[in-house]
């Protein structure tokens, strides 16, 4: 039986010329500023972000852990969107590494400048922990792949700094906000202080993010990779995929754009709750309200169909398109979901 996996976007293999690229990758010790493949790679991020200086860490979550670390102190509070990854998916790290506690603000993912300002608690106060930080995530995993409107970040990120407030952009699947909107990286990014992106999602490659801000910021996230387990030695062959990657373009993320609208589309027909206005990139998010089945029972009959998707919670299930599956698996796949909720 074919096996369409639709769990995640990390779940892409790297191709035989990543694979090749990554074999040719001239090396050195990074721990000593010495491989020029990763130099290469953080000089070319830093670049198509608009920012001075770069860093590539194993993971997004250690990205975000690095921009906590950069920007708070313990018992700082963080503003964020409902549901945030920084929040939900990183096993407690925010409270364990950098013992900040987090306000929501907004619904569904994103929020405007005056849910910023309720949001936030006033420095100086004897009893309110106070808000040093606003994290903003583009595209909000969670709400569906949406994209955070950018005339609201820029208020967002204007009003923070007219308080005296940091502000971190969680740009894991940033690729897929520049390709839904037309807009440069950099011009994502220029609002913020530290910003982050994931070359393990979209761009197909086997491991990686990076970190960027000004040079200052990112001497002393070297300091902090270091203290979260981050430092790596002739990671060059990893910085490599991502070369290749970002050499190939990031276009051909309007294609898995479009197949999870195909998906979408399907599930629309049913009876399950989905919001067509949130699909824009490549997460579809669907919720299940009674008499339909749970999550973990419309997971089990879709992989035993070949479809493998993901439970978010008891009644939401999560599907992730990427560069490994077709606009026929996705349409095979948004079918096959469409017959366990109609059954």
């Amino acid at each position: 039986m074919e096996r369409i996996d639709l769990r995640s976007d990390t779940v892409t293999r790297p191709s035989a010329a990543m694979r090749a690229a990554m074999a040719r990758a001239e090396v050195g010790d990074d721990q000593y500023g010495e491989d020029p493949t990763v130099n290469a790679l953080q000089e070319r991020v830093a670049a198509l972000l608009g920012k001075e200086a770069a860093l590539f860490v194993p993971s997004g979550t250690m990205a975000n852990q690095i921009g906590l670390k950069l920007l708070t102190h313990p018992g700082d509070d963080v503003v964020v969107g409902a549901e945030a990854h920084i929040v939900w998916h990183e096993a407690g790290a925010s409270a364990a590494n950098s013992g900040v506690q987090f306000t929501v603000a907004g619904q569904g993912g994103t929020f405007d400048a005056a849910g910023f300002i309720d949001a936030a608690k006033p420095a100086g106060h004897v009893v309110f922990p106070p808000t040093t930080l606003v994290a903003i995530e583009n595209t909000h995993n969670r709400g569906g792949g949406i994209v955070f409107p950018q005339e609201d970040i820029v208020a967002i990120c204007d009003a923070a700094r007219a308080r005296g407030v940091a502000s971190y952009l969680d740009g894991a699947r940033l690729f897929n906000a520049s390709v839904a909107t037309g807009r440069s990286l950099a011009e994502l990014a220029a609002p913020f202080d530290i910003v982050s992106v994931a070359l393990s999602k979209g761009l197909g490659c086997p491991v990686g993010s990076l970190i960027a801000g000004s040079a200052e910021a990112m001497r002393r996230g070297v300091r902090a990779r270091r203290m979260l387990g981050g430092a790596m030695r002739q990671s060059g062959i990893l910085a490599a995929a991502g070369l290749h990657a970002l050499d190939q373009g990031f276009d051909h993320l309007a294609r898995d754009h479009d197949n999870a609208r195909l998906i979408a589309t399907c599930l629309a027909q049913t009876e399950a709750d989905i919001d067509m206005r949130t699909v824009r990139t490549n997460i579809v998010i669907f919720r299940l309200p009674p008499p339909l089945p749970d999550a973990d029972t419309v997971v089990r009959l879709a992989a035993d169909q070949g479809v493998l998707v993901g439970a978010f919670a008891p009644r939401t299930v999560r599907a992730a398109t990427h560069m490994d599956v077709s606009p026929e698996q996705c349409r095979r796949a948004g079918a096959v979901l469409a017959r366990i909720l109609a059954a």
